[in-house]
């Protein structure tokens, strides 16, 4: 009788026996992600990562990142009651702030996290610069993160045009007159493209559609080289650098964990100090003054002419794409690259006087 207690299917409600020594069986959560990423992969981005990858500094990539999906969410949310036409845009944003539940918010957040997004990816390029993070075999992925500054710049004019104000109208007529020096090249940006769509509308589907679409195609190859090529070593720390037992996934969520206080300081921004929404425009009058990351090329017109802002947008961004072949030599340092960051500082200081100059001597416009 004894040793019929013990035998198979008595017990705590015939539980199933253990075989001692033998690993504990995953809960149902574990099997569950075991099995997308048995199909999916996801354990792809679990590669080792330098411990000095985990700190703010290099985490403004991801941070960018961030901000980005900030702008796809809240623009799919403003996109329901927004409408792209002349007759209609100006009002329609009027009419999101003041009637739609949340509108104005999502606007806010929206007009703070694209200012974001400028400066985070500004700030990603500067510290990938000045620690030569783009040097061979990482000259590729320097071009995407330019190529991606330049989209971000150009959905923040899109973005202020597309409010159809004042100021959008102006920076419109500024962007004509710059097509029409580009002859042929700026046929898209000018109304000579077909009389069928207005060209705001075309300038809404650049800004709604193909510029993030553009983006996010950039991101996934910019994250694919990252795991192909690593993260880069630090220039001031002697190699081999120890990896910490943490994978990539850890370093995501400490992106993650700075992305909260960002989207806490963006929604604060967004209540506190909202974006202004100017009057329909008037055609004739160039009275407003351009968001501040125009202004190290808003007062070229009136020193050179039209013809000028051209040639400076196409300079800089053109110098920013050539710097892994203008700067190919081994050392990585700063304080060695002398050249390099000589020229990085002038330009630097050049901009930022003329934004200064901008924002004190010409505090609403032309």
């Amino acid at each position: 009788m004894t040793a019929d207690r013990h035998a198979p299917g008595h017990g705590a409600a015939g539980a199933t026996p253990t075989v001692r020594g033998a690993p504990p069986r995953p809960g149902g959560f574990r099997r569950a992600v075991d099995a997308v990423d048995e199909r999916m992969g996801i354990k792809a981005l679990a590669y080792p990562v330098p411990e000095h990858a985990n700190n703010l500094t290099w985490s403004l990539g991801g941070l960018t990142a961030v901000s980005f999906v900030i702008l796809l969410v809240t623009g799919i949310y403003i996109a329901q009651f927004y409408s792209p036409m002349p007759e209609n845009a100006n009002q329609s944003v009027r009419d999101l702030v003041t009637d739609v539940w949340l509108g104005g918010f999502a606007r806010g957040l929206h007009y703070w996290a694209a200012q974001t997004m400028f400066v985070l990816a500004l700030l990603h390029l500067l510290r990938v610069f000045f620690h030569a993070s783009f040097k061979k075999p990482r000259e590729g992925n320097w071009i995407l993160g330019v190529a991606m500054f330049l989209l971000t710049f150009l959905a923040i004019f899109t973005g202020t045009v597309i409010k159809w104000d004042q100021e959008g109208y102006e920076a419109l007529i500024h962007n004509l007159d710059v097509a029409e020096l580009l002859g042929g090249a700026g046929i898209w940006f000018t109304s000579d493209l077909t009389d069928q769509v207005p060209l705001l509308l075309r300038l809404y589907t650049a800004h709604a559609v193909i510029i993030p679409g553009l983006i996010l195609l950039l991101f996934v190859w910019h994250a694919l080289l990252v795991k192909r090529h690593k993260i880069s070593p630090h220039p001031e720390i002697p190699a081999p650098e120890k990896e910490t037992p943490e994978p990539f996934t850890a370093h995501l969520k400490r992106v993650a964990a700075f992305g909260l206080v960002l989207l806490g300081v963006l929604s604060a921004l967004a209540v506190l100090i909202p974006p202004v929404i100017g009057p329909t425009p008037v055609e004739g009058i160039e009275v407003t003054r351009p968001l501040w990351m125009f202004w190290w090329f808003f007062p070229m017109e009136e020193w050179f002419g039209v013809a000028s802002i051209a040639f400076v947008i196409a300079g800089v961004f053109g110098l920013l794409f050539l710097v892994p072949f203008l700067d190919r030599g081994p050392k990585r340092r700063w304080r060695e690259r002398k050249a390099a960051t000589a020229t990085a500082v002038v330009v630097l200081l050049a901009l930022a006087a003329i934004t200064v100059n901008v924002w004190v001597n010409n505090p609403r416009g032309h």
